[in-house]
Protein backbone atom coordinates (compact mmCIF):
# COMPACT_ATOMS: atom_id res chain seq x y z
CA UNK A 1 0.00 0.00 0.00
CA UNK A 2 1.55 3.54 -1.09
CA UNK A 3 -0.15 6.27 1.09
CA UNK A 4 0.03 9.79 0.29
CA UNK A 5 -1.99 13.09 -0.21
CA UNK A 6 -3.71 14.48 -3.00
CA UNK A 7 -5.35 17.84 -2.89
CA UNK A 8 -5.29 17.90 0.40
CA UNK A 9 -6.56 14.30 1.31
CA UNK A 10 -4.90 11.49 2.51
CA UNK A 11 -4.97 8.34 -0.02
CA UNK A 12 -3.67 5.07 0.00
CA UNK A 13 -3.65 2.77 -3.05
CA UNK A 14 -2.43 -0.90 -3.76
CA UNK A 15 -0.62 -0.28 -6.90
CA UNK A 16 3.16 -1.93 -7.99
CA UNK A 17 5.59 1.01 -6.63
CA UNK A 18 6.39 1.89 -10.47
CA UNK A 19 2.78 2.29 -11.47
CA UNK A 20 2.87 5.82 -13.57
CA UNK A 21 1.24 7.91 -10.68
CA UNK A 22 -0.95 9.65 -13.90
CA UNK A 23 -2.93 5.91 -14.03
CA UNK A 24 -3.28 6.19 -10.28
CA UNK A 25 -4.64 9.67 -10.27
CA UNK A 26 -7.16 8.60 -13.41
CA UNK A 27 -7.63 5.16 -12.78
CA UNK A 28 -7.51 4.58 -9.11
CA UNK A 29 -8.53 7.82 -7.87
CA UNK A 30 -10.58 8.79 -10.46
CA UNK A 31 -9.26 12.82 -11.34
CA UNK A 32 -9.25 12.46 -14.74
CA UNK A 33 -8.51 16.35 -15.21
CA UNK A 34 -4.32 15.32 -15.71
CA UNK A 35 -4.45 14.13 -19.37
CA UNK A 36 -2.33 11.23 -20.72
CA UNK A 37 -0.61 12.85 -23.65
CA UNK A 38 2.83 11.27 -24.93
CA UNK A 39 3.56 9.22 -22.20
CA UNK A 40 7.61 10.21 -22.42
CA UNK A 41 7.14 13.01 -20.55
CA UNK A 42 7.27 15.35 -23.65
CA UNK A 43 4.11 17.19 -24.35
CA UNK A 44 3.38 18.03 -20.37
CA UNK A 45 -0.67 17.46 -20.43
CA UNK A 46 0.36 15.45 -17.55
CA UNK A 47 2.15 17.97 -15.45
CA UNK A 48 0.81 17.90 -11.42
CA UNK A 49 2.60 19.72 -8.41
CA UNK A 50 4.80 16.98 -5.92
CA UNK A 51 6.04 18.52 -2.89
CA UNK A 52 4.72 22.27 -4.99
CA UNK A 53 7.10 21.34 -7.85
CA UNK A 54 5.56 20.24 -11.23
CA UNK A 55 5.99 17.05 -12.33
CA UNK A 56 5.24 14.97 -15.46
CA UNK A 57 2.65 12.47 -14.04
CA UNK A 58 3.41 9.92 -17.01
CA UNK A 59 6.75 9.19 -16.17
CA UNK A 60 6.80 9.60 -12.29
CA UNK A 61 6.51 6.58 -10.44
CA UNK A 62 3.64 6.43 -7.67
CA UNK A 63 6.07 4.64 -5.28
CA UNK A 64 8.26 7.59 -5.48
CA UNK A 65 5.36 9.87 -3.70
CA UNK A 66 4.78 7.88 -0.78
CA UNK A 67 4.14 10.28 2.33
CA UNK A 68 4.17 13.38 0.04
CA UNK A 69 2.05 15.84 -1.11
CA UNK A 70 0.42 16.06 -4.88
CA UNK A 71 -1.84 18.61 -5.96
CA UNK A 72 -3.83 17.57 -9.04
CA UNK A 73 -5.48 20.18 -11.61
CA UNK A 74 -8.76 19.46 -9.43
CA UNK A 75 -7.53 20.91 -6.46
CA UNK A 76 -5.72 23.77 -8.32
CA UNK A 77 -8.11 26.10 -7.62
CA UNK A 78 -8.43 25.91 -3.38
CA UNK A 79 -5.12 28.34 -4.11
CA UNK A 80 -5.15 32.05 -4.53
CA UNK A 81 -2.49 31.72 -7.18
CA UNK A 82 -4.67 28.51 -9.26
CA UNK A 83 -8.17 30.97 -8.64
CA UNK A 84 -6.79 33.34 -10.33
CA UNK A 85 -5.14 31.58 -12.85
CA UNK A 86 -8.40 30.15 -13.83
CA UNK A 87 -10.05 33.39 -13.99
CA UNK A 88 -7.42 34.66 -16.31
CA UNK A 89 -7.85 31.82 -18.44
CA UNK A 90 -11.70 32.49 -18.89
CA UNK A 91 -10.82 36.11 -19.74
CA UNK A 92 -8.34 35.39 -22.04
CA UNK A 93 -9.78 33.06 -23.51
CA UNK A 94 -7.42 30.49 -23.61
CA UNK A 95 -8.61 27.00 -24.29
CA UNK A 96 -9.04 25.98 -27.81
CA UNK A 97 -9.50 22.03 -27.73
CA UNK A 98 -8.44 22.20 -24.03
CA UNK A 99 -6.25 19.15 -23.94
CA UNK A 100 -3.39 20.91 -22.60
CA UNK A 101 -4.77 23.34 -20.32
CA UNK A 102 -4.50 21.12 -17.29
CA UNK A 103 -0.88 21.07 -18.04
CA UNK A 104 -0.56 24.64 -19.00
CA UNK A 105 -2.14 25.57 -15.80
CA UNK A 106 -0.16 23.54 -13.56
CA UNK A 107 3.30 24.89 -15.16
CA UNK A 108 1.70 28.59 -14.40
CA UNK A 109 1.03 27.93 -10.99
CA UNK A 110 4.46 26.40 -10.25
CA UNK A 111 5.93 29.68 -11.87
CA UNK A 112 3.78 32.18 -9.88
CA UNK A 113 4.58 30.81 -6.69
CA UNK A 114 8.19 30.77 -7.49
CA UNK A 115 8.39 34.46 -9.35
CA UNK A 116 5.12 36.21 -8.39
CA UNK A 117 6.49 38.65 -11.17
CA UNK A 118 7.89 36.46 -13.98
CA UNK A 119 9.59 38.42 -17.02
CA UNK A 120 7.95 37.13 -20.49
CA UNK A 121 11.21 35.00 -21.08
CA UNK A 122 9.82 33.39 -17.54
CA UNK A 123 6.86 32.42 -18.57
CA UNK A 124 7.55 31.21 -22.11
CA UNK A 125 10.59 28.91 -20.41
CA UNK A 126 8.11 27.89 -17.86
CA UNK A 127 5.41 26.95 -19.86
CA UNK A 128 7.65 26.18 -22.75
CA UNK A 129 7.41 22.43 -21.55
CA UNK A 130 3.89 22.08 -22.45
CA UNK A 131 2.96 21.00 -26.09
CA UNK A 132 -0.08 23.04 -27.17
CA UNK A 133 -1.36 21.74 -30.58
CA UNK A 134 -4.16 24.61 -30.98
CA UNK A 135 -0.94 27.35 -30.79
CA UNK A 136 -2.59 29.24 -28.12
CA UNK A 137 0.49 30.66 -26.34
CA UNK A 138 0.23 33.97 -26.49
CA UNK A 139 -3.29 34.02 -24.45
CA UNK A 140 -1.60 31.57 -22.28
CA UNK A 141 1.24 34.07 -21.76
CA UNK A 142 -1.19 37.50 -21.40
CA UNK A 143 -3.46 34.98 -18.92
CA UNK A 144 -0.23 34.92 -16.67
CA UNK A 145 0.69 37.89 -16.87
CA UNK A 146 -2.66 39.25 -15.64
CA UNK A 147 -2.24 37.40 -12.83
CA UNK A 148 1.47 38.37 -12.17
CA UNK A 149 0.26 42.35 -12.43
CA UNK A 150 0.71 43.84 -9.31
CA UNK A 151 -2.55 45.15 -7.45
CA UNK A 152 -3.27 48.24 -8.45
CA UNK A 153 -3.62 50.95 -5.94
CA UNK A 154 -7.01 52.49 -4.79
CA UNK A 155 -6.94 56.44 -4.23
Amino acid sequence: MIAFSVNGEPREVTVAPEVPLLWVLRDHLGLTGTKYGCGIAQCGACIVHLDGQPVYACVTPVGSVAGRQVVSIEGLGAGRIGAALQQAWIAEQVPQCGYCQSGQLMAAAALLTNHPQPTDEQVVAALDRVLCRCGTYNRVRRAVHRVARPPTKQA
